[in-house]
């Protein structure tokens, strides 16, 4: 079924009356449809009577929507395929939705899909990159896990208000991959009141130490910082583990 196809106003005017503040307009059976066809008319639609909805685009990041649905409405937009509950999917997604860091800023997102945590595919230390790489990326922090039934440990994860904190940054801008060093990585972005968020990130099978330069995280060299490690409320460790 063609879903909302030739009948946009008609379905959004519905969705605003039953109070919905959220639509995610996928490119499903698109009935030979271009995607500019498409998402041109829901974007009417919503301009009209969807304003207090918000407008996520989804066509899988086949036709770079980063470079135009923000032009159409759009308050995000998927990067990528859809992610599975494994670390090489959410590595890879990480790395599809950098490239398009700069066309994210407030009222319209780059989205490399939902979050995987506690799905139970990945380990702990994975689930808290994955949140991490996320938030620092201002990506939608949609929950994909069953909250009824949750861990402890994953609760603990997407709860975290210091590193939500960053994900709402009022500044907005998207950090992104600023050194790497064969899977040993630093990615950084600038927050508001002239604080750095930094994720040491170890891609690797072993424990390592990850070293940040400051020129790549947008410091001068003589630069003194107060750090401050999201997930432990301590000084930053220099020791990251390493994902099974």
């Amino acid at each position: 079924m063609p879903g909302s196809l030739d009948h946009e106003e008609q379905d959004v005017k519905t969705f605003a009356s039953w109070g919905v503040d959220y639509l995610k307009y996928d490119n499903c059976n698109d009935a030979g449809r271009s995607v500019n066809e498409r998402y041109t008319r829901m974007s009417n639609a919503m301009k009209k009577y969807g304003q207090n909805i918000f407008f996520s685009l989804c066509e899988w990041g086949n036709e770079n929507p980063a470079t135009w649905a923000r032009g159409m409405g759009g308050n995000s937009w998927r990067t990528t395929g859809d992610i599975a509950d494994n670390w090489g999917s959410m590595t890879s997604r990480a790395d599809q939705n950098d490239k398009w860091a700069s066309y994210a800023g407030p009222g319209g997102w780059n989205d490399p899909d939902m979050l995987e945590v506690g799905n139970g595919g990945m380990s702990e230390a994975e689930y808290r990159s994955h949140f991490s790489i996320w938030a620092l990326a201002k990506a939608p922090l949609l929950i994909g896990c069953d909250v009824r039934s949750m861990s402890p440990q994953t609760k603990t994860i997407i709860s975290n208000q210091e590193v939500i904190a960053v994900n709402q940054d009022s500044l907005g801008v998207q950090g992104k991959k600023v050194q790497s060093d064969g899977g040993l990585e630093v990615w950084a972005g600038p927050l508001s009141g002239n604080r750095k968020a930094v994720v040491l990130w170890n891609r690797q099978g072993y424990q390592a130490t990850i070293t940040a330069h400051w020129s790549n995280v947008g410091l001068p060299g003589s630069a003194s910082v107060t750090a401050r490690d999201l997930w432990a409320v301590s000084l930053l460790s220099s020791e990251l583990s390493a994902h099974p």
